[in-house]
């Protein structure tokens, strides 16, 4: 959270924007911007993302948590896959 708020502070500083000028874009309060530059855990994910969208950073989040980029779920998806595979319907009763 720490590292995430300070890139968004660098994004912010190298745009020449205030905390109060990011606040009023994203239509929130100063404080709340600052406590997500700060990485303070109880600022809410949609500050985040709204600070993502107003430095035009917004599509770096697409790959967050992706599906096609989850190396060990896919991994573990093709493990079940072939265990399903393997089973074949028996006609004995």
């Amino acid at each position: 959270m720490q590292r995430l708020g300070a890139n968004l502070k660098t994004a912010r500083l190298r745009r020449g924007l205030t905390v109060v000028e990011v606040a009023e874009k994203i239509g929130t309060g100063p404080r709340a911007v600052a406590d997500a530059e700060k990485g303070r855990p109880g600022t809410a994910i949609a500050t985040h993302l709204a600070l993502l969208w107003a430095y035009d950073l917004l599509q770096q989040a697409d790959d967050l948590a992706a599906p096609s980029k989850d190396e060990v779920g896919l991994a573990l998806s093709a493990r079940r896959e072939r265990g399903r595979a393997k089973r074949r319907l028996d006609n004995d009763f």
